[in-house]
């Protein structure tokens, strides 16, 4: 790691070296807060847990090899060099910051309330078409995941492609803090989390803090569909480049037009989407892998990306047309003669009606299997209700749900859709008993919930069975 030792990193960290002598000018050659991931030469950043102190794991890390620990308090009997700070979480993200900045990388900054995962992959998928590109893992995007993701930057990479989440106001003030974009993302401004931010206007006000994080003639692409995005006339002096569907535009849009936009939009149902793309006064046609309306939109925030960084358009094309999903997000699986779309890692009333959309698409017996969504707010039960009376619209075959809220998008299906097959449990493994001899080959099956409703183990029940 560039510029990493142990006296730079105590500098970073506003610590107190001990023990160092001859190793504090010794690089290290990682970072990590799990001590079974410590290796040679590795610092390791010791972390107060909810069910784990990684104080008592000190003597572990020495013993495998670590360079140093960072920690709060005084080891005893320390085996080797150690960091002494009043905050190892604080810590972990200055080293972050300061790791970044000795790195010669562009960084892309994304956030929003949906559609950050995907987007994130879309973007990396088509830089890697020119650069050799370094990107969030998963979702690894908050105050611990994003300094790790960081850490694992090499002099190789020539992008960084992170994403950001939030939950709470000046958490984006931080997480931007520490990764200084030279282009920042705003895929959009929806209805999560918004138990802390509470409406639309305060998540808007909470995702721009990054804003005030870009570096010095830093570029920001958003979304010139979203009422909220689209009047954003100026960041720092530079006009936005604004994305989206069609050359039409929100009444109250603060731009003449959108610098990238998709029109001709043939949906090819579970098979993806084919558009024409147009950059400027360029166009050419391409094919989204993926299914499902929403997924033009990250094509196109991606085409937009792609342009501002020197990239042609085939090799835009390029990079759309083969990019991975990761597993829990619109991933298709094929299995037993039936489509699972595995969508299970969290959700909101937005990426629920977009899943939906997906699963609507499919030829075949269509089964909903939703469970509740977390972080909405006092109008929690509401949202779940409107969830049903659009998974009754979009005339879904059979509906399985599990969980307190999920009553509400039952019973917006029975009032809404009479002929919707709806099934509805307390819990998840009272559902999975019903669900399983139900399915049958040529079924199209979504699975979907906030993520603490532990999903994916329905997905791994269905692929199993």
């Amino acid at each position: 790691m560039r510029n990493m030792t142990l006296e730079a990193m105590a500098g970073a960290c506003h610590g107190q070296l001990a023990g160092a002598n001859e190793m504090q000018y010794l690089n290290a050659e990682g970072i990590v807060i799990d001590s079974r991931m410590v290796q040679e030469g590795y610092v390791f950043v010791a972390i107060r847990g909810e069910r784990s102190d990684g104080h008592d794991f000190i003597d572990k890390a020495f013993a495998d090899g670590a360079l140093g620990v960072i920690c709060e308090r005084r080891p005893e009997a320390p085996k080797g060099p150690y960091i002494l700070v009043e905050s190892t979480l604080q810590a972990l993200k200055d080293l972050a910051a300061f790791y970044l900045r000795q790195m010669d990388i562009t960084v892309v900054g994304i956030t929003g309330s949906v559609g950050k995962t995907s987007t994130k992959e879309m973007i990396a998928s088509v830089l890697s078409q020119k650069y050799h590109v370094h990107k969030t893992e998963g979702n690894q995007n908050n105050e611990i995941g994003l300094p790790l993701t960081v850490f694992k930057i090499r002099e190789k990479h020539q992008v960084a492609v992170l994403e950001m989440g939030i939950s709470d106001f000046h958490e984006m003030g931080r997480l931007a803090a520490i990764a200084r974009p030279d282009i920042g993302v705003i895929t959009n401004i929806g209805l999560s989390h918004l138990k802390k931010l509470e409406s639309r206007d305060g998540i808007f006000k909470a995702k721009t803090e990054m804003f005030d994080y870009l570096q010095e003639g830093a570029r920001v692409i958003l979304n010139g569909d979203d009422d909220k995005l689209c009047v954003v006339d100026s960041v720092r002096g530079k006009k936005p480049v604004f994305y989206g569907v069609g050359l039409k535009k929100p009444e109250t849009a603060a731009y003449g037009e959108k610098a990238v936009y998709a029109t001709d939009i043939e949906n090819l149902g579970l098979q993806g989407v084919y558009l024409t793309i147009h950059i400027g006064e360029e166009s050419f046609r391409a094919r989204i892998p993926m299914p499902g309306a929403h997924n033009v939109y990250n094509a196109m925030t991606a085409a937009a990306v792609g342009r501002i960084m020197g990239l042609s358009n085939d090799q835009i094309k390029k990079g759309i047309e083969t990019m991975q999903m990761i597993d829990g997000r619109t991933n298709l699986i094929e299995v037993n003669g039936m489509t699972v779309i595995d969508d299970c890692y969290n959700a909101n009333p937005v990426s629920m009606k977009a899943s939906l959309d997906v699963l609507a698409t499919a030829l075949g017996r269509t089964v909903a299997v939703l469970g509740d969504m977390g972080e909405l707010g006092a109008d929690k039960r509401e949202l779940h209700y409107e969830v049903g009376a659009y998974v009754a619209e979009k005339g879904i075959d059979v509906l399985f749900c599990a969980g307190v809220l999920s009553k509400e998008i039952a019973a917006a299906v029975r009032e809404h859709n009479p002929a919707c097959d709806v099934h509805e449990y307390e819990t998840r493994d009272e559902m999975l008993k019903d669900l399983l001899p139900f399915l049958r080959q040529g079924d199209a099956v979504l699975v979907k919930a906030s993520h603490f409703m532990e999903f994916s183990e329905v997905v791994e029940e269905v692929i199993t069975m």
